[in-house]
């Protein structure tokens, strides 16, 4: 092999794909997905928007006189209203017992939940990619302690850590918004502020504790990969580890990436709604599918259950945890090397 050869990546196989197809199930996940992420984020600026006649966000705007209305496509009328204005109102999943559209806060609770529970994945899958690829490369002592930490890590009770994270900086996030509100801050702009730290809290605490099965497969692809010809005469050939990392690893490990990617997103969208179920994920009045199911959950202890304000969070968050294991189950299949050679031997 020539110098420019091992340079530049060429003779290091890539992984091809060609026999590979989706399965019918991934497939339909892939779509019931994409519909689920174009009706959240797509309907942002309108659920975030003011509401008619109001400052409140659309999202926010609570009707006393129409709290707890059944599911209904055509307008409710109730002699009994004081209010005339609110005599009228369509909701087609109901109201809650504040009298806020359960189906506007059910699209921006999922905006809230996908975007929380990818970006916390995504994190997961930077930090799991690096130090497994660094710990199967540098092998001998380095690997060893790493892997170490790894197992220490693991032998931890997981989910107490992501509780433990999120309230220690729940509380000093408090604390900071308490000096500002001390200093003159307003409170809507503490409140703003207070929700970013809150999202960014979950995001460190999910996505820093996410990522040890994905450094370990990592760390397994990278020793493998390492000890082949074309990684071996890179490395004769005195290519830069950098080089060797982007171009001769990275795009042989895309495969086991992508693969357990979408298998943990799914883990980290239901470790968000966990959290927010419990009161120490994301902060009302800001709906997440966890904290919405929670306050449908107390519903149903009263002497008329409000069946809805349970069903449609649960429901949402059923579909997309369903679709997101439909398609990690397919792209594992479709990605499987093995699976690749029989589809070519016949």
């Amino acid at each position: 092999m020539h110098r420019a050869d091992a340079r530049e990546g060429v003779g290091a196989p890539r992984p091809t794909r060609r026999g590979a197809r989706l399965s019918i199930g991934a497939l339909l996940g892939a779509g019931l997905l994409a519909m689920m992420a174009l009706a959240c984020f797509g309907s942002l600026p309108w659920t975030l928007g003011q509401a008619e006649g109001s400052r409140t966000a659309r999202f926010a705007w609570s009707e006393l006189d129409a709290a707890r209305l059944p599911p209904s496509w055509a307008p409710h009328q109730d002699d009994e209203r004081a209010a005339a204005e609110h005599a009228a109102q369509r909701h087609p999943l109901g109201t809650d017992a504040l009298g806020r559209d359960v189906l506007t806060r059910l699209l921006l609770g999922g905006a809230v939940s996908l975007g929380i529970g990818l970006s916390a994945a995504l994190i997961s899958v930077v930090i799991g990619t690096a130090y497994g690829m660094i710990a199967g490369y540098a092998g001998g002592r380095v690997d060893a302690v790493m892997m170490r930490v790894v197992d220490v890590l693991y032998g931890l009770p997981y989910i107490l850590l992501v509780v433990l994270l999120a309230v220690a900086a729940d509380a000093l996030a408090d604390r900071a918004m308490a000096a500002r509100l001390a200093a003159g801050a307003s409170v809507d702009a503490i409140d703003r502020q207070r929700a970013w730290v809150n999202i960014a809290t979950l995001l460190v605490a999910i996505g820093g504790v996410s990522w040890l099965t994905m450094a370990r497969v990592v760390r397994g692809q990278t020793m493998s990969l390492k000890a082949r010809p074309f990684v071996e005469a890179a490395r004769a050939m005195g290519t830069p580890r950098r080089t060797i990392f982007l171009r001769h690893l990275l795009p042989n490990l895309t495969g086991p990436i992508v693969v357990y990617a979408t298998l943990t997103a799914p883990q980290a969208i239901l470790q968000e709604s966990f959290l927010s179920f419990l009161g120490i994920g994301v902060s009302p009045p800001l709906p997440s599918w966890g904290n919405m199911a929670a306050d449908g959950l107390s519903e149903l202890n009263t002497f008329r259950a409000r069946w809805w304000l349970l069903l449609f969070p649960c429901l949402a968050l059923g579909a997309t945890l369903i679709a997101l294991n439909f398609l990690g189950e397919g792209l594992r299949e479709a990605m499987d090397p093995r699976r690749s050679r029989r589809g070519r031997s016949t």
